[in-house]
């Protein structure tokens, strides 16, 4: 059963940044195309960034675009999500995906993570 466990989640102030980490529990993940979803309460879910297998391709939700960065260490199976300048708005459950092709919106992954929690004080 392949795995996707997210961490870094937690509680930031507004303005601050955070790292969210997702590792894959199988080395095929290497050849998958990740990426970063959320859902607020209410509301659907976004798509946030993505990443290519190679790492070479990266796309980002207009929410985020300019102040996050997605990348991925694949010798550890690992993808990262990197925001900065977080405001309330970023509050929410944030979602590992991954996807054996492009993970380009509007495609929707194949395997998901759990999620983790992400709140943003003002």
């Amino acid at each position: 059963q392949v795995q996707l466990v997210e961490s870094g989640g937690g509680l930031v102030q507004a303005g601050g940044s955070l790292r969210l980490s997702c590792a894959a529990s199988e080395r095929t993940f290497s050849r998958y195309a990740m990426g970063w979803f959320r859902q607020a309460p209410g509301k659907e879910r976004e798509f946030v960034a993505s990443i290519s297998w190679s790492g070479s391709t990266t796309y980002y939700g207009d929410s985020v675009k300019g102040r996050s960065t997605i990348s991925r260490d694949s010798a550890k199976n690992t993808v990262y999500l990197q925001i900065n300048s977080l405001k309330p708005e970023d509050s929410a459950v944030y979602y590992c995906a991954g996807h054996p092709t492009s993970l380009e919106p509007p495609v929707s992954p194949r395997y998901w993570g759990q999620g983790t929690q992400v709140t943003v004080s003002s």
